[in-house]
């Protein structure tokens, strides 16, 4: 199993704010593991550096800078870990009128540090903590073993739904509701608990926005429905794709097969240091002012995309109420459709948009 995954809700201790990301890896899972642990912290890190550098520019920077992070540990390992992955990213801001976060006098807290993280192992979380019923979230595993000729079968196995749950606290309040579902890998950085102490939330005001940006490399892929349809917020970076084709030819490689020097199928990625002169990290990135006419999100690494279109993706789950039956419901059609590879899905709902809150 070489995917993970991570979500922080209450995002750098704003209330209302998340961060979701599936990351597929290739040649080991260190490369994929590491963004789950690290991702949401390099992001963070610059968003602070630079508070008014626009958000897609931040993402930018965040994702070379994680690709620098990996390729400093390639060469720290002398070589042993190389593995690289695919990314799809979700932060969804809040925002006032004009794009900023004006309600904020200062960061809201000085470390990556947030009041919920999904990025740390803990099986030893307590039993009595309750369970906030605005939020609701699971975590199950489909991980792929060979069969005798070679190819891989999906095996589900499901990780405690009330540890995740217990983990989680409200974004939302009274009036706004906010539930997450995630399935796929139960690798260490896939699990969730508290981080640390709690950060006081900064409570934006009621008339601001909600803002989704999206960032990809590779072909790990982010699609919203907006009333009924889906609408793909990231581009799937393939050696298939001519204009990809194209960039890496005029950088002196090669396309076999589909696949970049006839090895990689994917064309841009974290990590991957040995070929990174045409596998770059540079991601593709999408602005969405979110509206009431915006129901969910679905995160999914090609595990699931290969085997389903968008738009049926989203009449599967879209009369699916709880976030954890919808990604079940997805994970197990990828089951069904035989597919070969490992399997991640991330189900966001959104309600009350048009309210105080998500």
């Amino acid at each position: 199993m070489e995917d993970s995954h991570s979500f922080v809700v209450d995002f750098d201790a704003v209330k209302g704010q998340g961060f979701f990301a599936v990351f597929d890896g290739h040649a080991g899972k260190h490369a994929a593991e590491w963004c789950g642990s690290h991702f949401h912290e390099q992001l963070l890190d610059a968003l602070h550096a630079a508070p008014g550098k626009p958000v897609p520019d931040i993402l930018n920077t965040t994702f070379h800078n994680v690709d620098e992070a990996l390729s400093r540990l390639c060469e720290e390992s002398d070589g042993k870990i190389h593995s690289g992955c695919t990314a799809v990213t979700a932060f969804l801001r809040v925002e006032d009128a004009d794009g900023q976060q004006s309600f904020l006098s200062a960061p809201a807290s000085p470390t990556s540090d947030s009041p919920i993280s999904g990025h740390s192992v803990d099986n030893s979380i307590d039993n009595d903590i309750p369970a906030n019923p605005s939020i609701e979230s699971s975590v199950e595993s489909i991980k792929p073993k060979s069969d005798t000729n070679g190819h891989k079968k999906g095996k589900k196995d499901k990780s405690s739904t009330s540890r995740i749950r217990r983990a989680l606290r409200s974004i939302g309040g009274a009036s706004s509701k906010f539930s997450s579902s995630i399935s796929g890998t139960s690798s260490p950085s896939a699990s969730t608990k508290s981080a640390g102490d709690a950060v006081p939330l900064v409570v934006p005001p009621a008339n601001s926005k909600h803002v989704l940006y999206s960032a990809n490399a590779g072909d790990a892929r982010g699609v919203l429905c907006r009333s009924g349809k889906a609408v793909r917020l990231t581009y799937d970076h393939k050696g298939t794709d001519k204009q990809e084709a194209k960039r890496i030819t005029d950088a002196g490689g090669f396309v076999m097969s589909g696949r970049v020097n006839g090895v990689l199928a994917v064309t841009r990625s974290l990590g991957d240091s040995s070929m990174k002169e045409f596998v770059v990290g540079a991601p593709y990135t999408t602005e969405t002012e979110l509206c009431e006419d915006d129901e969910f999100l679905i995160l999914a690494c090609d595990g699931l995309w290969d085997v389903i279109t968008d738009q049926t993706a989203i009449e599967l789950i879209r009369e699916v109420e709880d976030a954890q039956e919808a990604s079940k419901k997805l994970m197990q059609h990828a089951l069904d459709q035989r597919t070969s590879d490992n399997v991640t899905v991330v189900v966001i709902k959104f309600r009350n948009l048009g309210g105080e809150s998500v």
